[in-house]
């Protein structure tokens, strides 16, 4: 068991407004969320003495912006625009995902390097397909991945949903069943994108198809916008307004598959199944004690490997394991029950971090599954770069 299981909290949560082309820059959308969580933590900015993030653009194969505070926003750069630069004792800039900057965080708030950490994600979507490769020339694996279109992740994640569906037996309508339904839960979080817009099956199985059975409604939606939590120590947050969210134990992925593609579906199982592994060991507890999944929605294939990776289900059963309704709020397993990344919009694993939040501190509204106690939390696809969390209510 993790020796600082429980020991370090989720004590306030910010959002801005999630919509396309936000005319605002990045940085002034990230103040925004930033002030958000410091009021719902009942903190204010003297008080912070941590900021953590990952400053990238997600961009692949055309040019990718690295303007601070248009394109990216640096932990140094969001203190000074925050003027708190000289309460500073921590900064992270932690690569791949923002999850790891949230890893690094909690182990600043035990070690005593810092005592608040705002840890924030901001994004935006860059003008034209972020997908397209544009370059005349591709070095590396992009010399025999480019010629053949299989440079973005739709692509690589396509292969592993085809791979998946002829394994499994399975047919796109039991992602249109998951699609559709995750869609009604988006309805219920005044956080997402696609509150108030209804998805049918029929649309769905229309939807453009991006990389054969990838569709554009399997893809996660690229927003501008930014959310904040603030991490500190229990036992400081436990005298803060709200309820405290702990923060039960971690695991981070560190399986490479051997053929130098960026995805297949055994490697992602194996490397999901190692990851969970960890998690359940660090946070001492099983699988069977948690009541509620914000599993990781890049592409949709991924809560269906997470599933199973993660032993809710048995390899090849996680579509059955949906179509028989186990994922439904009522179900035995709420899954993604704000919408996730498919319907709040592309957080890098913010959306799971902050709706595992507000679950186990019944701060849910209408959404809220009751009695949820433990939610457990995948972020990326359980290769290595992968993280996964316990998050759990305050006894």
């Amino acid at each position: 068991m993790w020796e600082y299981r429980d020991q370090v909290a989720i004590a306030g949560i910010g959002y801005t407004e999630l919509i396309r082309r936000n005319p605002r820059t990045l940085l002034s959308l990230t103040v925004e969320a930033t002030d958000a969580a410091l009021a719902d933590a009942g903190l204010t900015r003297a008080d912070v003495d941590g900021l953590a993030t990952t400053p990238t653009m997600p961009v692949y194969g055309g040019a990718k912006g690295n303007r601070d505070g248009i394109d990216v926003v640096t932990p140094g750069h969001l203190s000074g625009a925050l003027r708190i630069r000289d309460n500073i004792t921590w900064l992270g800039n932690t690569m791949p995902m923002v999850t790891h900057a949230a890893i690094d965080a909690i182990n600043a708030l035990v070690a005593g390097t810092c005592t608040h950490v705002v840890l924030y994600r901001a994004l935006h979507m860059p003008q034209g397909r972020y997908s397209n490769f544009t370059s005349a020339r591709a070095g590396g694996k992009d010399q025999f991945f480019a010629p053949y279109g299989f440079s973005m992740p739709a692509g690589w994640a396509a292969t592993v949903a085809r791979r998946y569906l002829d394994l499994a037996d399975a047919t796109r309508e039991s992602f249109a069943r998951f699609i559709v339904d995750n869609r009604e839960r988006a309805h219920l979080n005044p956080n997402a994108f696609f509150r108030g817009k209804s998805l049918t099956t029929d649309e769905y199985l229309s939807s453009r198809m991006i990389a054969d059975p990838i569709t554009m409604l399997d893809c996660d939606l690229p927003v501008d916008g930014a959310v904040a939590i603030v991490l500190t120590r229990t036992d400081r947050a436990r005298d803060l307004p709200n309820p405290p969210a702990l923060i039960s134990g971690y695991a981070a992925s560190n399986h490479v598959g051997a053929t130098g593609v960026p995805m297949t579906l055994e490697d992602i199982l194996a490397g999901a199944e190692a990851t969970g592994d960890r998690l359940w060991n660090a946070a001492g507890i099983g699988r069977d004690e948690i009541d509620i999944a914000q599993l990781y929605d890049g592409f949709s294939i991924f809560t269906y490997t997470w599933l199973e990776g993660l032993g809710f289900c048995d390899r090849g059963d996680a579509a059955d394991f949906i179509d028989e309704g186990n994922a439904r709020p009522t179900g035995s397993l709420p899954l993604n029950t704000g919408g996730g990344c498919l319907a709040e919009g592309r957080l890098h694993g913010m959306t799971q971090l902050t709706e595992a939040a507000y679950q186990v501190t019944n701060r849910a509204g209408e959404r809220q599954i009751p009695g949820a106690q433990r939610s457990v939390v995948t972020v990326s696809n359980g290769l290595a770069g992968s993280t996964a969390f316990v998050i759990s209510a305050a006894g």
